[in-house]
């Protein structure tokens, strides 16, 4: 089979995107560095980095080391905040033709909500990701993501803020006591999607100093010392799926995709679609570059399209 005749249309809830591929949230920055090397419109989508209500320095730094196998980061969430976003950012990707799928967060579900209902029906948006791996201000320090019950509480009221046709995807974190419980609470609360997964928490100790490598402290991991655990955590949750203990939406799969094998091995697991993160920091083509493995991967196993690899690994047969 030739390559360029695989079909990578990837649908993802009411969407129906021309192939499975988007940027992980942050790893692009605002995204003008990424269009110097990849046409925007040439991906399925384009994650933004997590926007918050007000503008955020972030941490102080150094907010990276590089570990054996992956990337730490602690960035604290630094950006322009909603207002210049919508102003200034959200119109620039929208004339290159980007499919943009804003990342947010804040810390009270009230602020989420008002981010998603500030951010429905502007050009460019077709979904929203709720970055729910941060601490809940009203909840003592509670990380959303960590308890059903306040994820199903903050799903709910972005679903009833956001507009009816505008998805909404919950971006759940690994380091939780169940994570099917999290994926199912955040389901019945509306959630169009899964993101899956934010960052592993970790340290670097520098062997010099003897103290945390990164000015915050503890940070998240990324690159591919994480890939073995997202591909459990989307194989467990489409299991859950499959066996009716969930309903059944799509699931974006990341964590150190760096070629298409990579990114066919989580359509195996269960995924849908598939964003690259921090392999954009040290090669910016590589959107492109794993487009065209993964097409070449699907080719020499005879599946004519992208959709036909999603939950492989579950079969059987």
């Amino acid at each position: 089979m030739d390559p360029q005749d695989v079909d990578l249309t990837a649908p993802f809830g009411p969407l129906t995107l021309p192939n499975p591929l988007t940027t992980a949230a942050g790893c692009a920055g605002p995204v003008r560095e990424l269009a110097k090397f990849v046409p925007l419109d040439a991906l399925g989508s384009v994650t933004t980095r997590t926007i918050m209500p007000r503008p955020r320095a972030g941490h102080p730094t150094p907010r990276a080391a590089a570990t054996p196998a992956g990337l730490l980061t602690a960035l604290g969430l630094p950006g322009p905040g909603i207002d210049a976003f919508v102003e200034k950012e959200l119109p620039w990707l929208a004339e290159r033709g980007a499919r943009v799928v804003v990342s947010i967060a804040g810390e009270r579900i009230e602020e989420f909500a008002a981010l998603a209902a500030r951010l429905g029906g502007l050009p460019g948006v077709v979904g929203l990701e709720l970055n729910i791996g941060g601490p809940s201000h009203a909840d003592l320090g509670l990380v959303f993501a960590a308890n059903p019950a306040i994820s199903y509480d903050l799903v709910r009221a972005v679903r009833r803020a956001a507009p009816a046709d505008l998805p909404v995807y919950a971006k759940l974190a690994p380091d939780v006591l169940s994570i099917t419980d999290i994926a199912a609470a955040c389901v019945r609360a509306g959630a169009d999607g899964l993101s899956m997964i934010n960052t592993v928490p970790g340290m670097d100790i520098d062997p010099d100093t003897l103290r945390p490598s990164l000015a915050a402290g503890p940070g998240g991991l990324s690159g591919p010392a994480v890939r073995p655990v997202a591909l459990r955590c989307v194989h467990l949750v489409h299991a859950a799926m499959l066996a009716g203990r969930l309903p059944t939406v799509p699931i974006l799969g990341m964590g150190g995709i760096t070629d298409g094998r990579d990114a066919l091995a989580f359509a195996a697991a269960g995924a849908g679609g598939v964003a690259v993160g921090s392999a954009l920091l040290h090669d910016p083509t590589a959107p492109l570059r794993i487009l065209d493995e993964l097409r070449t991967e699907l080719a020499s196993r005879g599946l004519a399209a992208f959709t036909d690899a999603v939950g492989l690994a579950h079969r059987r047969d």
